[in-house]
């Protein structure tokens, strides 16, 4: 912890009789020392000032003391619930019931007149949907034995590949022991008790582990096409990493996405290291979207986009705690600029008209320059007050000094989308995708073992690629146990 020394009155007296020199060198000291403390309760400030709302910090980090709702998002104007001219999913009549029962009416309400005999003029229909009773059922697989009469050997009937136990679990229940613990995200014991409550049967958490490690083997390939996927086809790929506990330690959970496929990988490392592992972004030679983390600039084979929600954030935390306008003005036109885009597009337009462009970009020009102007680089600040630097290395920057050079740096990064309508303003999708992971630590806490954070990744990224085409997850996990798993048509498409 730093600390000043106060100086004593013995030590004013000396500096007194010394002379001007000796005053102004300890009243020099003591300045440098309130400086530096203030720097540092600024920065605890800052911290503490920063929740879910102005900063990528995680809601669940705000505790009890939620910040105000405020969304950065500009009202539709449409009521909540279902939209007009909306599919809807309202429970209908079918023509072919299950089952039908008839009430027959034996009397008149009226005069209590015998009606057994009498023809009915009209009949009414209500529907019940429900579930059947549910409960294992054994399918027993017997082969026969013979003896050849003419000479003698004695042969046997093959059991199906797939039965090849004297006593096995099928696919469908496999498929839903994994579904409920990986994709739903329910602990083995819970997942214990959902099976006797609903089938009546004890299960083993050996099962389950068992079962999801299988699906995983047989995904795994499946994977690997979604991999070559983004690399080679995908045009614009989302990446982001989340922080994860793997056998008590911190690791990194990477993910690489877009609308329509999902891809996991856990590593010991955030940075390149990390990303030349798992072999996406040093091959990828499309629009990677992404935050400011700089490893990901390491990659020039790739152009680059970067999210705008964090921008937003940050610039809201700006605007609340340093009070600074141009940060406002900014936030301000990034999403005038983003409605702009979302007009055109809406108008069949495949760009925004280049006078347009222009006067967005000479607008956040001028926000950067004033912003520039109420922070000035600390080494000039220095020489301009006369201020030695007694520590070595970069001096430290206010973060809205820091975010300024950023937005000016990567003035075409931030607007990608603005020149180039297939990239989004944000990256919201890996957040999306990478949330169920968040979830289950919030769970488990962490996992036991790095194979099992691998089976959780070729499950999961598996299961949303199937979900984000539209497919049922319980028949693509019923698939994996038949050894045939279903692959997405965007997988198999030349």
């Amino acid at each position: 912890m730093t600390s000043v020394s106060l100086p004593t009155r013995e030590d004013i007296h000396t500096a007194y009789v010394q002379g001007e020199d000796a005053v102004v060198a300890l009243i020099e000291g003591l300045f440098q020392g309130i400086h530096s403390f203030e720097s540092r309760v600024r920065a605890l400030e800052d911290q503490v000032a920063k929740n879910s709302r102005n900063s990528s910090k995680p809601p669940s980090t705000d505790g009890y003391h939620k910040p105000n709702p405020h969304n950065l998002r500009t009202s539709s104007g449409k009521q909540s619930g279902g939209q007009k001219g909306h599919p809807g999913s309202t429970l209908r009549q079918v023509k072919q019931p299950d089952h039908v029962i008839i009430h027959s009416l034996r009397v008149c309400s009226g005069c209590q007149t015998s009606l057994i005999n009498i023809p009915v003029v009209e009949v009414k229909k209500r529907q019940v949907f429900d579930l059947p009773p549910v409960a294992l059922e054994v399918t027993e697989h017997q082969t026969e034995m013979k003896r050849c009469p003419r000479c003698g050997t004695k042969s046997t009937a093959e059991f199906p590949a797939a039965v090849s136990q004297p006593t096995q679990y099928g696919p469908r229940l496999k498929s839903q022991l994994v579904y409920f613990n990986q994709y739903q995200l329910i602990p083995l014991e819970r997942t214990q008790e959902m099976v006797f409550d609903l089938y009546g049967h004890c299960i083993g958490e050996g099962t389950i582990v068992t079962a999801g490690e299988s699906a995983a083997a047989t995904v795994a390939p499946v994977n690997e096409q979604i991999k070559q996927y983004l690399i080679e086809k995908s045009v614009v790929d989302h990446f982001d990493e989340t922080g994860i506990r793997v056998t008590g330690a911190l690791a990194w959970l990477h993910t690489t996405s877009t609308d329509t496929v999902t891809y996991y990988s856990v590593h010991g490392k955030r940075g390149t290291q990390a990303m030349n592992a798992i072999g996406i972004l040093p091959f990828f030679r499309g629009i990677a979207v992404h935050d400011h983390w700089k490893s990901y600039f390491t990659y020039t084979n790739a152009t680059h986009a970067l999210c705008n929600a964090h921008h937003l954030r940050e610039l809201a935390f700006i605007k609340e705690e340093y009070a600074q306008p141009w940060a406002g003005d900014m936030s301000t036109l990034l999403i005038e600029i983003k409605d702009a885009v979302a007009c055109a597009r809406i108008s069949g337009s495949a760009y925004v008209e280049p006078r347009t462009i222009a006067a967005f970009s000479k607008r956040y020009d001028r926000i950067i320059d004033y912003g520039l102007q109420s922070n000035p680089s600390p080494s000039l600040v220095t020489a301009l007050t006369g201020e030695r630097k007694k520590r070595r290395g970069r001096i430290k920057q206010s973060p809205a000094k820091n975010l300024l050079d950023r937005l000016k740096t990567y003035k075409q990064e931030t607007l990608r989308f603005l020149y180039d309508f297939r990239v989004p303003f944000d990256n919201n999708q890996p957040e999306r995708d990478i949330r169920m992971t968040k979830l289950k630590q919030k769970i488990s806490g962490c996992f036991r073992s790095k194979a099992n954070a691998q089976v959780f990744c070729l499950i999961r990224g598996y299961l949303s690629t199937v979900r984000k085409e539209g497919h049922r997850i319980l028949d693509a996990l019923e698939s994996t146990f038949s050894s045939t798993p279903y692959v997405p048509a965007i997988l198999m498409a030349e």
